[in-house]
Formats: structure tokens, sequence, C-alpha cells
């Protein structure tokens, strides 16, 4: 523990911050345990996103106070998605969400490929980080994809070890799984790409609000996330190295600038949003600032929050999952060893005997319990488990806004369900 940190995580302030959080459901406060699907925004990115409409509502580059003061929240909000990723605010590119900006990627880098060629993507991942690659099998371009070691539903390093060779020209791999919260070590995996002379592209969506990122660290070559995730707008953002912004080239209509990042943001950006991503990370890095007095700056404070939020989720999971497997049908997939909890974060998805996840997603809901129930688009994963034509899985998301008491909530609820 660094500086002032405190043991305790003042959770009566993180909800204070967050308005929607005061649902109401048959008189009982919303649990929100969807976060994997979009977690819920604090007030600053409400305020931010008003704000920008009363205040710099105009287009870029234009010689008028309004659009000049949105040129200057674009370049505030690329210095804040730069202390987010630790990298430099040219190499952060807006887009409209992460899956579009995967599919541009894709297509750029792909014009470089020829037949035979390589991409490595593997069983665990997101099908926005397998799609897109996918797409350019049209070019010749060979997919291998890695395998799952099923029992604890983590990444086969040696299958992975085996599929990258001196053909592979790009290994795109997934920070933490959407679906089971596996935490690949992407670090590691970079390595192997980098031996083989490949590019890395890493899918840090899920991962983006359980944990810090840090691109300089993972030394990889483009990094994708949504804020939508880590409570921010619905919207995408990628962090690519300088060299391989400059290298490749996006499609864009003829007169959009050639200046990278600019050149990879086609079209008129939501501007509104674009000032809700920068708020959204400003309310991290004033987490971090509550959680611990002596951090010098932004970046120092961002890291201060996740090492308060990391800490108090991985207590809510154990509880979550002592609590599931004392009930009676229930399988989990993924890590349960709260030994390895390093490796897992605090996402979780289970099934209960024969019934449809649907169906006890829809009980849940009545008693003010939200959660998901499906594929949640890890295609791959649901296919590999044997679960996509039994509907999938429920899955119950934690964030830092959660509480012991909403885990309590819904294992109670659990088990009245399971109360023939």
């Amino acid at each position: 523990m660094q500086g002032t940190e405190s043991k305790t995580f003042d959770i009566a302030w993180v909800r204070e911050q967050f308005p929607s959080l005061k649902l109401q459901v048959k008189g009982h406060a919303a649990a929100f345990l969807d976060g994997p699907a979009g977690t819920q925004v604090p007030k600053q990115v409400m305020d931010a996103v008003q704000n920008y409409f009363l205040n710099a509502n105009a287009n870029t580059y234009g010689a008028f106070l309004t659009s000049r003061r949105t040129d200057e929240m674009i370049r505030s909000a690329r210095g804040a998605m730069a202390d987010f990723f630790n990298c430099d605010s040219n190499e952060v590119v807006f887009g409209q969400n992460m899956t579009t900006i995967t599919f541009a990627l894709a297509r750029a880098i792909g014009c470089e490929l020829k037949p035979g060629d390589e991409i490595v993507v593997t069983t665990l991942d997101h099908d926005a980080n397998v799609a897109p690659w996918r797409a350019l099998e049209e070019k010749g371009v060979i997919i291998r994809q890695a395998d799952i070691r099923e029992a604890d539903c983590t990444l086969d390093l040696e299958d992975l070890k085996r599929k990258i060779s001196a053909k592979t020209k790009l290994v795109a791999v997934g920070y933490a799984s959407n679906i089971v919260g596996t935490i690949n070590p992407v670090a590691e995996i970079t390595k192997l790409a980098h031996a083989a002379g490949a590019l890395m592209f890493i899918d840090a969506v899920h991962y983006a609000p359980h944990g810090p990122i840090d691109v300089k660290v993972l030394d990889c070559d483009f990094l994708a996330c949504s804020p939508y995730k880590f409570f921010g707008p619905h919207m995408g953002t990628l962090y690519g190295k300088k060299e391989h912004l400059e290298r490749f080239k996006p499609y864009k209509v003829r007169p959009a600038t050639d200046t990278s990042p600019e050149c990879w943001e086609t079209g008129t950006q939501v501007q509104e949003l674009i000032a809700g991503i920068a708020a959204a990370v400003d309310y991290i890095a004033e987490l971090g600032r509550h959680c611990d007095a002596t951090v010098k700056n932004r970046r120092e404070a961002l890291l201060a929050a996740y090492r308060a939020t990391r800490r108090y989720e991985t207590g809510l999971i154990t509880r979550l999952i002592e609590g599931l497997l004392a009930i009676p049908g229930v399988r989990i997939f993924g890590i349960t060893d709260p030994k390895r909890f390093d490796e897992r974060c605090s996402t979780l998805s289970f099934r209960l005997g024969d019934h449809h996840p649907t169906e006890i997603a829809t009980f849940l809901g009545e008693h003010g319990i939200f959660t998901w129930d499906g594929n949640f688009y890890a295609l791959n994963l649901s296919e590999r488990l044997g679960v996509e034509q039994k509907g999938g899985v429920l899955r119950i998301g934690l964030v830092h806004y959660n509480t012991a008491d909403e885990v309590e909530r819904l294992l109670a609820a659990l088990r009245e369900f399971t109360i023939p």
C-alpha cells in the first residue's frame, strides 16, 4: 500500500457519484450487475456532455469561439486518454466503438498483407477481436485460433506458441475475457509476437474497468477499449504506436487530413461524447485522489484508484463464488481458486442445472437484479464450452460501485429460484 491510501474503500462516496444507482424496482434499489455490457456513468460525465452542448457545440477548426473550444476539448480528451494508456496524446484515436475501430484498423493493415500471411486469434475473445481479422481471409490471409484450457477457461499458451510462426503478421488477444473474467498474460504474449516479427493487438475493453493499462510496459502495437465499459459514454478509443499510425493508411475521404491520429477518425466525431470520455477518466482519477491524497498527477491518481478498486472487487467476487458454490447445480466457468484471483477480474458466468439463462435473468430482473444472459458476442468461447445451443450462460459483472449487500441479494434470489 502506498501513501495514505486507506484500507477501507469508501463505497458510499463512490455510489453518490452515480445518480442512476438510485433507480427503484418494486421498492428495492436496482442492483446493476451488468457492468460488462456497459457500466453506469457518474454525474461528472453527464455534466461534461451537457456543458459541451451549452458552451462549445460546433464543428472543429472554425475561426470562432465555440469551434475553438471544441478543438481544445478534443486536445484535452486526448491528454486524458494518454494518461489512461500511459502514452503520448498523438497516439490516441477516437472512434464509434471498439468493433468499428478494429474493422478499420484490420482493413488498413490488410492492405499490406498477402496470401499465405497468418494472423493468430484466440477462442477466449469477444468476436470484435476475431471477425475483423477473419474478414481478411478474403485476401488469402490464414487465421489460426489458439485454444483454451476448458477446466479453468484460461488461454492455452502452449497452443498459442505453436500457432505463432515466421508467417505470423499479427497476434490479436483480449486483455480479459468478457464472459469468464480470465486475465491474459498479454505482456508475455506480446513478447512472443514480437519475437516472431508480428504486430500485437490487444482488446482491453473488458479489462479497462478493472485494472490499469500501461502500453509502455506492455509494448503492444495497438490496444483498443470502450469508454462506456469504464464509466464513460458509448464510444471507442484506440492506442497505436505513432510509427504504426503513420505507416498504415486508413480509408478516408480526400479532404480529410493526412495527419495522424486525426486521419484515423473518419467523418465528424461525436464530440459531446469525447467530452464525456475525458470526464470518465477524470472521475477515476478523482476516486484515486480520494483513496490516496499523496498522488501528484492524473496518472498517479488513476493507478491509486485501480489499486483500491482491484482489492475491493476481489472481495466481492470472492464472496460471490463462495455463495454460488454452495448452491446445488451451479457450474461456474473459469477460475474459482482464491489463490489464483490475480488471474481473473470480477466477471463471472455460470449455469444452474438445466435452467435456461434467460429464465434466471428474467426472475432476477423482476427482483431488481440486473444481469445478462447469452454469449455476449464471445461466440467461439460459448461454442467451445458447449453452451451455445443451450442459451449460453448467466453473467454477473461486478464493478467498484457494486456492494456486498447486492451480492447477498443475488445469492438469496438464486436460492429462492431453486426452491421447487
